[in-house]
């Protein structure tokens, strides 16, 4: 098996090496590289702000942030011979992190925006393994790196669906962002006009913020375009389920993951949103006791509606992924299956600040089978 690299200029933002990667969601979107399934991709990524935040950046700095240049991912890179109904297998063999890190608190985003409309910042240092900062005295974070975006490209079809239900969202009174070419990369008018935001995560991935897929992990995602296009961006040094204020422990780093196929699976197991399985114990204190499977729900009702925030509608569909998992992993009617979860199946926040898609997560513990 080869191993292929897309490697960045880390004193460049996206924008000035847009050969390296994208902003926003689109089928049509280039792939930056191909392999063959089984091969390593080896992606440096930049941050979720593109570089905007350093050592030297205050509280102050944080109400100039750009949300137009988030995020930048790295990619994409097409896996030769994906289809419209695989599964692609994303790997997670080592993320690297740079040495530096922040945690933004921008007012009107995260999950209690509502009592805390001021900026704040906090910058860290990232050396041997932990976290610090000055700013939080007294503060020792263990690193559990992960990618908080991590996906394919949408179909034709899927983009429009999102597009569509996100604007009902907003219509209703919800938050959603709309399409906006403004600091869009790729640049071209005619993807960066209808093009998708990649704050929310959607079934074909992307800003799902789960704090489990570390090394070690395989993620598994429904290929939704012929290669997959897989990208990935906005690493994070730590995080809590939730990611509550808006942001982990952010910071550029590395990603080496493999990328292998599945093919026909998704379409089979009729899997529509990421799941992900680890075959071996997660060595984190905070991780689910391993080995485990895990789907995923976001707050979606069928094709056509999206509801907003809506914490109980993603664990529903988290528990209906998992059911669905059962029938088809192990051969249990569909009650056998709410029983096992029912006393089994744990339930995580994975992410609640990400709109209008929170994400749940739900682990099977795979010791139970004898």
């Amino acid at each position: 098996m080869a191993t292929h690299e897309i490697r960045i200029d880390r004193a460049l933002p996206l924008a000035a090496e847009p050969r390296t990667g994208h902003n926003r969601w689109h089928p049509d979107i280039p792939p930056v590289l191909r392999c063959e399934p089984g091969d390593e991709v080896v992606l440096d990524t930049r941050d979720t702000f593109d570089g905007f935040f350093d050592r030297n950046s205050t509280t102050k700095d944080v109400e100039q942030a750009d949300f137009g240049l988030v995020h930048p991912l790295t990619g994409p890179v097409e896996v030769a011979g994906a289809r419209p109904g695989d599964l692609l297998v994303a790997e997670i063999l080592e993320v690297v992190p740079q040495p530096f890190g922040f945690t933004a608190q921008v007012p009107g985003f995260g999950f209690l925006r509502d009592f805390f409309p001021e900026p704040f910042l906090v910058r860290w240092d990232l050396a041997g393994g932990w976290a610090t900062s000055e700013d939080l005295p007294g503060v020792r974070i263990a690193g559990a790196p992960f990618m908080g975006v991590i996906g394919v490209a949408p179909s034709r079809p899927l983009l429009e669906r999102a597009t569509a239900r996100e604007a009902d969202v907003a219509a209703r009174g919800g938050i959603a962002l709309p399409p906006d070419p403004a600091g869009a990369v790729p640049a071209d008018p005619a993807l960066a006009a209808e093009a998708l935001r990649t704050i929310p995560p959607r079934e074909h991935g992307g800003n799902i913020d789960i704090k489990q897929i570390t090394a070690g992990t395989r993620l598994l995602l429904p290929v939704w375009v012929d290669g997959a296009r897989f990208s990935a961006g906005d690493a994070h040094f730590a995080q809590g389920d939730g990611e509550s204020c808006g942001t982990a422990i952010e910071m550029a780093a590395t990603l080496r993951v493999r990328l292998d196929l599945r093919p026909g699976r998704a379409a089979e197991r009729e899997i529509r949103t990421p799941c992900y399985e680890r075959p071996a114990p997660d060595p984190a204190p905070s991780a689910p006791p391993g080995p485990y499977f895990a789907t995923t729900g976001m707050c979606l009702v069928g094709d056509g509606h999206n509801e907003s925030e809506d914490v109980t509608l993603a664990a529903r569909n988290a528990l209906a992924a998992m059911i669905d998992h059962l029938g088809h992993e192990y051969g249990f009617t569909r009650q056998q299956a709410y029983a096992i979860c029912s006393v089994a199946v744990d339930l995580r926040i994975s992410q609640a600040v990400d709109l209008p898609n929170v994400i749940v997560s739900a682990f099977l513990p795979l010791d139970i089978f004898v």
